[in-house]
């Protein structure tokens, strides 16, 4: 279903490349222009977590006062959101909404083929690594110490830089008490480090579409959720 898109996106990549005289400047330039055309959706979500953290107090009120009584309590949390004109999934769909888009641009970069054709983007390269290699390979073809594999370890830590700015903002976020919540508190800090190792898996192409993705996602929090309560 998404071939042609996927086709037209690889093509529109391609072309953008040809005046910046680089694939990956143009990979770059394109997923901000992606991630600037997603913005509203990031606003939307912002904008809930606000309202939700206006609501928490009173939230917190009636889980205590109907802890026993489920029904009632679903018929008071409603009456809650209607009255205050707040979604609860307000800061869940605009994330949902982003998937299709993120999805079409991710697969450009990890499709050996597009449309039946090899993928003439991931033949492009950067600093002599084609975008189109892996980590392993380029280990393998030129050695563990070498130009090459100095690309992937640039690409590695600063994605590792970008992990941990996000995994501190998590540690101060607070997790609503439950079973298991000690557990969810002591590894969702550690989730943002897992782009790394993804990135060690995918081609290059995609370990910058990563990168750049993830330092946009860290630096849009930072900015719209700076008036946010911390735990929101």
């Amino acid at each position: 279903m998404f071939d042609s898109v996927i086709e037209f996106t690889a093509d529109l990549i391609t072309l953008l490349a040809r005046p910046l005289g680089s694939a990956a400047l143009a990979i770059v330039i394109f997923t901000v222009c992606v991630r600037l055309l997603i913005l509203p959706l990031g606003v939307m979500q912002a904008r809930s977590a606000r309202a939700q953290a206006v609501l928490a107090p009173k939230l917190a009120g009636l889980r205590q006062r109907h802890a026993k009584d489920p029904a009632r309590l679903y018929q008071e949390t409603t009456a809650l959101y209607a009255a205050e004109g707040v979604s609860p999934f307000g800061g869940v769909l605009p994330g949902l909404a982003q998937l299709p888009i993120l999805m079409v641009v991710y697969q450009v970069f990890v499709s050996s083929t597009i449309a039946g054709h090899a993928n003439a983007l991931l033949t492009h390269g950067l600093f002599g690594v084609q975008l189109g290699q892996h980590f392993a390979g380029v280990v393998a073809g030129f050695g563990l110490i070498s130009g090459p594999t100095l690309v992937f370890a640039c690409l590695f830590l600063l994605l590792l830089a970008v992990a941990t700015v996000t995994s501190r903002r998590m540690r101060s976020a607070a997790v609503p008490q439950g079973p298991g919540s000690g557990a969810l508190r002591r590894v969702m800090p550690l989730l943002p480090f897992g782009t790394v190792l993804v990135a060690a898996v995918l081609p290059l192409s995609a370990g910058i579409y990563l990168l750049v993705t993830t330092a946009w996602t860290a630096a849009e929090r930072a900015v719209l959720y700076r008036a946010v309560p911390a735990g929101v």
